[in-house]
This record gives structure tokens, sequence and C-alpha cells, in this order.
């Protein structure tokens, strides 16, 4: 009886463990939100793409692809920076030296939230944007080819896409401190001014732990 008490108190700790070592938790978590958040984003950037002029639609898809790269940059860095310096900062209570701290802790979830989540939705809307350029290119008084402009568009966003995060890696690489730091004081602003602290929840789960 007692083999099979512990065994079963094994194997109960063995799936607990599991469930800890990969963050299943935070795999479920992200991917509903990246569901909801997708759907969401998709909608309201369709309503807005659809009321917009051709300019101000380029601006937009320009704007999207930046917020890609931006995002693939800061998750990046915080799997390059070292924890030791902002521990120093925080000792001296320099502003945003916690939240870097709390960003390198979560290492792992941040920058599967900043490559992958925001990443793809950034793909979709930017796809989103594209097809709504291409509708209002039809309206044009000269004449287009549909598929060429589509497989044109396709072409100049991925290259846009690709192009901004092959050159932001290497930036992020070489200042990642720079980037950790810089959106550290990010959500240090939001926190004392807006009352939004975007890092309690990884903080308390770390506690927990």
């Amino acid at each position: 009886m007692s083999k099979n008490n512990d065994n079963g108190k094994k194997g109960n700790n063995d799936n607990s463990d599991i469930w800890k070592k990969y963050n299943l938790k935070w795999v479920i978590i992200v991917s509903i939100w990246t569901f909801l958040l997708t759907i969401i984003i998709s909608i309201a950037a369709e309503m807005v793409f659809i009321n917009t002029t051709l300019i101000f639609a380029f601006i937009i898809l320009i704007g999207i692809v930046l917020t890609g790269v931006i995002s693939d940059m800061i998750g990046i860095a915080v799997t390059f920076a070292s924890i030791k310096p902002f521990h120093a900062m925080a000792a001296d209570k320099v502003e945003g030296a916690k939240n870097a701290i709390n960003l390198l802790k979560n290492a792992g979830p941040v920058s599967n939230f900043c490559n992958d989540v925001i990443g793809d939705i950034c793909g979709i809307v930017s796809g989103v944007a594209g097809i709504s350029i291409i509708l209002q290119l039809d309206n044009l008084d000269f004449p287009i080819n549909r598929a060429l402009t589509t497989v044109i568009m396709s072409g100049f966003i991925a290259s846009l896409t690709v192009g901004g995060k092959a050159i932001g890696k290497s930036i992020a690489i070489i200042h990642s401190h720079t980037i950790v730091y810089n959106t550290a004081r990010f959500l240090y602003f939001i926190d004392k001014k807006l009352g939004i602290n975007l890092s309690s929840s990884t903080t308390k789960n770390k506690k927990e732990r």
C-alpha cells in the first residue's frame, strides 16, 4: 500500500512539475488572449481601413509593421540582457529599474508575448491593411491587374517585415540593456501616470513559486 501511495504521490508531483516546467498555464492564457485580440483587432482594423484614404492606409500599414519590428526587438532584448546592472540601479532607486528586473525574470513569457503574440497580430492586421489598399486601388481611374497588385503588395509587406526584423535583431542584441531599460521606463510611466501595473501578475507568479 505504501508503495502505491508513494507512486501515486510521485505521479502527482510529476504532473505538477511538468505544469510548472513548461508553464502550461501561461501557454493556455496567451493562446486564448491571442485568439480574442486577433479577432477584435482584425475587425477594428477592417472598419478603420474601409473609411480611410489610400495615403493614410499606407501610413497605418507602415506603423503596424514598425510595431511588429519594435515588439520583436523587445522580445529579443529581454533574452540577451543581464539582470545585474538593473539590480544596482534598483538599489539606487532608479525609476523603472524594478520593472526591468520583472521583465528579465520573466524573459520567456515576455519574449513569447512580444515575438509571437504581437508579431502574429501585426502580421494579420498588416494583411488586412494590404487588402484594403488593393480594394482602394481598384477605385482609381486607371485599370490595374488585381492578381498582380496582390502579389506585389504581399511581397512589399513581407519584405518590409522581414527586413525590419533582421535589422531590429542586430540592434536588440547590441543594445539589449538600453532597450530593456527604455521599455521598463515606459511601463513605469504607465504604472505611475495611469495606474496600470502590467508587471504585477508576473511578479505575483514568481513569488508564489
